[in-house]
């Protein structure tokens, strides 16, 4: 239901502070100024979902705008070019830490403002939601004396918060820790931030050097965008240094691939890499209305390939006053993987991607669906959540659906489109009368991207 604010009484400085102090007990990540031809739509994203909040009329529409750049320091004069800002204040009694962007449209200019929140990076890693396994593989990483540990997966999937989380635990009296970020999203006491800029020559590579003259222990690098930067940081981690760094990847096999098509040289990349954390975000499942509910013959046989477990009830998400349909938060799942001998030598000597992905996927890793269901069977999201976030083939992903909702007792069908799929980089074609039509064989499938992995 839409909030409704009288503009008329209302001065839109008020107006303002409320959206922001409103959104953030909400919990959203996110609050969109969406400008549009007859008013100005709001819309504040929570749990990963946007949803609509408030329409503001176009009378009040540039004022409000306005409010904001002022408040966040961009330029009010200039409308025609993109900016960026940020909004440190107190409202109503509660902190805030804001970053703000300013982007023209043909409506007029649309404003995103990102709520920053630091509670599960200072939390500690034990509450990132990893599996006891995993933890103590995150554990080893940071006790590493040397080396490059990357946490990688798409923009807005807590990369930064693992970062931080173990910034924390490295940070102590005896070790000297540099950061180099664009931009730099929280201060830690203790540490050294440098924020990068551009314009005048201060990017990612070019403080990096400078940092290697500060006896650093630690180092920090906020991304890895470019090939320079990444030569630069695998040959900081093999000079006694511990580097930590993000990538936009979606799990530990594509990010040697990615590093390698940056040029890293490979016995360099063999030598520095120590682990790899993958991670995306599911919605939580709220804890004061979801139910158990039977599973389907379906769900048995995925959780009984995929885990070896039988399972006869799960839980799913009903909705109630204290969530969003059934939904509270978000969880991270994971897939961690500490480099060992097999996999360096694998690196070095160039073997062929799908001996690779063997190696990786047989080392002891558990892969993001394993997690996924694992938190499923914890009763902490739903089965389609993580449907919806692992990284199966698109025909893989309708033919779940089209199961989960088609399922009768006996009987599954599936109707996906035509599509092309490469196994172990053999190429074939599958037409739609060669779709599988038996739930046990189409349970392989995905059996197979575990054990060996389907791309």
């Amino acid at each position: 239901m839409l909030k409704i604010y009288d503009y008329t009484k209302m001065p839109v400085v008020d107006v303002v502070n409320d959206i922001l102090v409103d959104a953030s007990k909400r919990g959203a990540s996110d609050i969109h100024f969406d400008p549009m031809e007859n008013h100005m739509k709001i819309r504040i994203r929570i749990d990963g979902q946007l949803v609509d909040y408030a329409d503001v009329p176009n009378e009040i529409k540039k004022n409000l705008i306005t409010r904001i750049k002022i408040i966040s320091g961009m330029n009010i004069t200039e409308s025609r070019l993109p900016q960026d800002g940020a909004i440190k204040a107190t409202l109503q009694g509660l902190p805030l830490d804001l970053r703000v962007s300013c982007l023209p449209t043909n409506e007029g200019e649309k404003i995103v403002i990102r709520i920053l929140d630091y509670s599960m990076s200072l939390s500690g890693i034990e509450s990132l939601g990893f599996s006891e396994q995993n933890y103590r593989k995150v554990l080893e990483m940071v006790n590493i004396p040397n080396g490059i540990i990357l946490v990688t997966g798409a923009t807005g999937t807590g990369k930064s918060t693992t970062v931080y989380s173990m910034l924390q635990r490295l940070n102590k009296e005896d070790t000297n820790i540099i950061t180099v970020e664009d931009p730099i999203e929280m201060n830690i006491e203790g540490i050294n931030q440098v924020q990068t800029n551009s314009e005048i020559g201060l990017t990612f590579a070019n403080a990096l050097r400078s940092i290697l003259r500060q006896d650093p222990n630690v180092i920090m690098i906020g991304e890895i965008r470019d090939t320079e930067t990444a030569q630069i940081a695998v040959r900081a981690s093999i000079t006694g240094h511990i580097v930590l760094s993000t990538l936009h990847t979606n799990d530990a096999l594509t990010t040697i691939e990615r590093l390698l098509d940056m040029e890293v040289q490979r016995y360099l990349l063999a030598s520095a890499l120590e682990g790899i954390i993958s991670q995306k975000l599911a919605r939580k499942l709220c804890p004061h209305c979801k139910k158990l509910r039977p599973t389907n013959e379906y769900e048995k046989d995925l959780f009984k390939k995929v885990l070896k477990k039988d399972i006869d009830q799960i839980y799913s998400n009903d909705g109630c006053d204290e969530c969003t349909n059934g939904y509270l938060g978000r969880i991270a799942i994971h897939e961690v993987l500490l480099i060992n001998q097999e996999i360096r030598d694998a690196i070095s000597s160039n073997v062929r991607k799908d001996a690779l992905r063997s190696l990786v996927y047989k080392s002891g890793v558990t892969t993001l669906l394993q997690d996924g269901l694992e938190k499923v069977l914890a009763g902490q999201t739903t089965l389609e959540e993580i449907l919806k976030i692992v990284e199966l083939e698109d025909d893989e992903k309708e033919e779940a659906f089209a199961t989960m909702d088609e399922i009768d007792d006996n009987n599954i069908s599936f109707q996906p489109a035509n599509t092309n799929i490469s196994v172990n980089n053999n190429n074939f074609n599958r037409s739609s009368s060669d779709l599988i039509n038996d739930s046990n064989q189409q349970l392989d499938y995905l059996e197979n991207y575990i054990n060996n992995g389907l791309q």
